[in-house]
């Protein structure tokens, strides 16, 4: 069972207020399920429900009666709801009867009059409108309230046209004040308005009395002729005369009445044509309203006019209105083609656009605008990408774009830069120097021409692509049409239509991505293009690559767009083509990036002053981590992936090429390092050479003479070498790590392999110089004199030669240990081998020793041996050991206590000398 109808409830009424027989609009809710529905209607009382019109469940349209209340509720009743409520009232205004010689701001229709006592037009001529001021003396208006004479005069009006006139109420109302003088001359008035209607009727009388006269005479002798002959001579005679008399009378008549019944005729022909005119105006007033319409821009009006034309007279036969009609129909098509040339004109808003668009289906324009305005839109967009890449092109030669102007940013600070203040840090980096100091000077960037082209293009996209895109959505789902169109099936065949283009569309908007990405990489990566692309994308003058911070910005830019473009809920498939390109970029800015970084690395030979520190270390193994370490983080972004983004290091040629490219970096410092430390003398400044040391007696030498020595360099190349070795390539291999890189490992072995072989090159350099000439004097001292081991004298300590020896050992050990501490245990053991094997060759190489000679000896040989005990290694210790074998076996105590207090004599003699080596043992290095 069905739930009861709410009853009735109107809120609105349109307009609230007005005279009897207004035309109102009634609106609300339940007003009805029909016209059968509604029984019942009510205006202030008064019962409308004769005139009333439902138009639907919240519209009813009447007319107000005459009501007695002048502000009253509006009750709805209806079958299905009973009777309702209102929660707005309407008031009733006194009507102000205008006679017609009263100004008015309106039109009195004298030929279509509305009776409202029989609710009915009736055609009445003017002179049977009264006067308005029947009694001929001025009015004066009373102020005695209207409320007061309706109640003292119930159901009388003081118009005197009306059934119920009361002279009294008009009287009081227009004359209160009048003087009874004045009311006697209205009297008059009165008598002589009464005389001339009788006297107007008089006179028409006595205008036709001779016709009247005569044919009276003529009737009379037609009678007596017949009484007197009854013949019928007499029959024709008089039928001959009644004829002529008559003829007569229509003769005056027609010369009395001819003027005016053509009058008549005239103003009744005319009154007709008026009256077509002012029926059927619209129709020949519309092609000029038209026009004035268009001139204005008001193509709603045009086109209600036009669907209202076309449902009256679209079908006539009447051929006034199939000319007029034409002319209509001329200026429509104009219209259109107007309409049709300002949706395909660009540039244009998409709220214009789709304005264009149903203006022209309201129109029933042929074809489809809103594919055409698409088509438009799409070749406007290419056009003006190609447009921006030719301009461009055009300035480049010489010319650069002021890009931004910003003072440097601090690298430190916690705040995320933006993509052009990155740029601004990464490019306050010069190549071979550190950050400059000045954190408050102002640089000025300049961009070159493809940077700014690759913003302007992508903005461009950006600024347009949106409003395309939106352009297509409103074209599938149908919002591009208006209501009407809908109820005709326009929507549902422009769905239709948007379903079969879709792949069109697609094959639109993959050609818009399609120039974009080739217009970037013509002007980026120019041989990325095929062959026949590179006239219609290319053009540019590569002069040189751009740098890693320029590609680095526009990797940003391009990223941007590919958000602005994804939040347009566009598929994936069809900006998979950015991807790719942003990869590519992302890949050329790494290895842009590493091929300038090892530039930069190949320059720092250039920055170096071998200035040394503490621990032995110039400067620059710190400025190639810390330019390694710029340009990790110069491609931090690039190396990190965004949403939808691939690694960079998917593809294995690109492992591969990063890879090479990193060890490439590394065996250039390494080459840096050999060149400088092989470099002539005359080459390198050490003005300003620094040590740390305790004693400056050890390095006297270096301040006499401001130059360093190749030895020198060579301990400074091996002291930055151990400590790469230890510190700064494993450093390196962390970050590379860090940044994702692949194959770190191969890097570092390959890299610390290479720098081995270095450091072992260098190291056998210094030996060779250090080491041959203190193992060539052993010969020529032990033999010097004409020393012979058979032929003797006593030992009385050991021989200056083994003291020489021993002095160019220390100047060997000081000089190590004013560059670096560290390298002294394997320096010295190196050299103190290279001396024990030369003593060992040599005792071998005697044939036989005396007893003196055998003590002599075994003193020197003890006498290095202990002093140098520390620097001892396997190969020396087994050196030495040969050396004493090769001599004969002390036999006697004697001999062996001569020998230690030898041996005691020497040690307290050069103690000074040997406190060098008198280290602890476990700062050794074994090598």
């Amino acid at each position: 069972m069905s739930r009861a109808r709410q009853p009735p409830l109107v809120t609105g009424i349109s307009p609230n207020e007005g005279i009897s027989w207004t035309k109102v609009t009634i609106r609300g809710e339940n007003l009805g399920t029909g016209p059968t529905d509604l029984i019942g209607l009510t205006i202030c009382g008064h019962n409308c429900l004769l005139t009333a019109e439902w138009m639907s469940a919240s519209k009813i349209v009447c007319r107000v009666g005459q009501a007695k209340n002048d502000k009253g509720d509006i009750i709805v009743t209806t079958k299905s709801g009973g009777k309702g409520t209102s929660t707005v009232s309407f008031k009733l205004l006194k009507p102000e009867k205008i006679g017609i010689l009263d100004q008015s701001a309106v039109w009195v229709d004298e030929m279509n009059y509305y009776d409202m006592r029989t609710d009915r037009n009736k055609g009445i001529p003017p002179l049977s409108l009264r006067p308005a001021n029947p009694l001929g003396i001025e009015i004066d208006k009373g102020r005695f309230p209207q409320k007061d004479l309706e109640a003292l005069f119930p159901g009388m009006s003081a118009d005197f046209t009306s059934e119920n006139f009361s002279a009294a109420w008009y009287l009081i109302e227009n004359h209160s004040t009048t003087s009874f003088d004045q009311l006697k001359t209205a009297v008059v008035n009165l008598k002589k308005q009464a005389n001339k209607k009788n006297e107007g009727s008089l006179a028409y009388v006595k205008g036709g009395l001779s016709t009247f006269f005569e044919a009276q005479d003529a009737l009379s002798a037609i009678h007596q002729k017949l009484e007197a002959d009854g013949t019928e001579k007499v029959e024709g005679s008089m039928t001959q005369k009644l004829e002529n008399v008559l003829n007569r009378a229509s003769n005056t008549a027609d010369t009395l009445f001819q003027e005016v019944l053509g009058r008549k005729d005239k103003a009744d022909s005319t009154r007709n044509a008026l009256n077509v005119l002012q029926r059927f105006k619209f129709l020949f007033n519309l092609p000029l309203n038209i026009e004035r319409n268009i001139q204005k821009g008001d193509y709603d009006v045009v086109i209600n006019d036009y669907e209202k034309a076309k449902s009256l007279f679209g079908k006539t036969e009447v051929q006034v209105f199939k000319k007029y009609y034409a002319e209509v129909e001329t200026r429509i098509e104009a219209l259109r083609e107007l309409l049709l040339d300002k949706l395909l004109e660009t540039p244009s808003t998409l709220h214009d656009q789709k304005r264009y668009i149903r203006y022209l289906s309201d129109l029933h324009a042929p074809g489809d605008p809103a594919w055409q305005c698409i088509g438009a839109q799409h070749q406007w967009i290419l056009q003006l990408m190609h447009n921006c890449k030719e301009s461009y092109v055009k300035e480049q030669k010489g010319k650069y774009i002021f890009l931004f102007y910003i003072p440097m940013l601090d690298l430190d600070s916690d705040v995320r830069p933006s993509p052009i203040g990155h740029l601004s840090q990464t490019a306050s980096l010069k190549r071979g120097s550190s950050f400059q100091s000045g954190r408050d000077d102002a640089w000025r960037y300049k961009a070159p021409q493809q940077v700014v082209f690759v913003e302007k293009l992508t903005k461009l996209v950006v600024s347009q692509l949106p409003n395309f895109w939106k352009l297509w959505i409103s074209y599938v789902n149908g919002s591009l049409f208006s209501e009407t169109a809908e109820k005709s099936g326009q929507m549902e065949r422009s769905k239709k239509n948007a379903r079969q283009r879709q792949n069109d569309f697609k094959k639109m908007i993959q050609e818009v991505m399609h120039s974009l990405v080739k217009l970037i990489r013509g002007a980026l990566l120019p041989f990325s293009l095929r062959e026949g692309e590179s006239k219609q994308y290319g053009g540019w003058e590569m002069k040189s690559e751009l740098s890693g911070q320029w590609l680095t910005h526009v990797i940003q830019t391009v990223r941007l767009s590919y958000e602005s473009l994804t939040a347009l809920e566009i598929p994936n498939d069809m900006l998979q083509i950015i991807q790719d390109l942003i990869l590519d970029l992302r890949v050329r800015c790494i290895i842009v990036t590493l091929q300038h970084t090892a530039e930069d690395i190949k320059r720092l030979a250039e920055k170096e002053d071998w200035v040394v520190d503490n621990e032995g270390l110039t400067s620059l193994p710190s400025q190639f981590e810390q330019c390694i370490i710029h340009a990790l983080q110069s491609l931090k972004t690039v190396l990190d992936c965004k949403p939808g983004e691939a690694s960079v290091f998917q593809q294995q040629k690109t492992q591969e090429d990063v890879c090479q490219l990193s060890i490439g970096i590394m065996q250039v410092f390494i080459d840096c390092l050999e060149q400088l430390s092989t470099k002539p003398d005359g080459d390198i400044d050490t003005a300003h050479l620094s040590v740390d040391v305790s004693s400056p007696d050890l390095f006297g030498s270096i301040h006499e003479d401001s130059s360093l020595s190749s030895e020198q360099r060579l301990l400074i190349a091996l002291s930055n070498c151990r400590y790469l070795e230890r510190h700064t390539f494993l450093n390196i291999a962390e970050h590379f790590e860090k940044h994702g890189f692949q194959g770190v490992e191969k890097i570092t072995q390959v890299s610390m392999e290479s720098l081995k072989e270095l450091d072992q090159r260098l190291f056998e350099m210094y030996i060779e110089f250090k080491a041959d000439p203190i193992v060539g004097s052993l010969e020529p001292g032990i033999y010097a004199g004409y020393f012979d081991w058979k032929d003797c004298l006593v030992p009385a300590g050991v021989r200056n030669y083994l003291k020489e020896a021993l002095v160019n050992i220390i100047a060997v050990h000081a000089e190590v240990f004013t560059i670096s501490k560290d390298l002294v245990p394997r320096v010295m053991s190196r050299v103190v081998e290279a001396v024990s094997e030369e003593l060992s060759r040599l005792m071998q190489c005697v044939s036989s020793f005396s007893k003196n000679g055998a003590l002599q000896a075994r003193l020197e040989i003890c006498a290095l041996r202990d002093t140098v005990a520390i620097y001892l290694t396997p190969e020396s210790n087994s050196s030495f050991k040969q050396a004493l074998e090769a001599l004969p076996q002390l036999s006697s105590g004697t001999d062996k206590k001569l020998l230690e207090e030898l041996l005691n004599k020497f040690k307290s003699s050069m103690h000074l000398q040997l406190t060098c080596f008198q280290a602890s043992s476990s700062a050794m290095m074994k090598t």
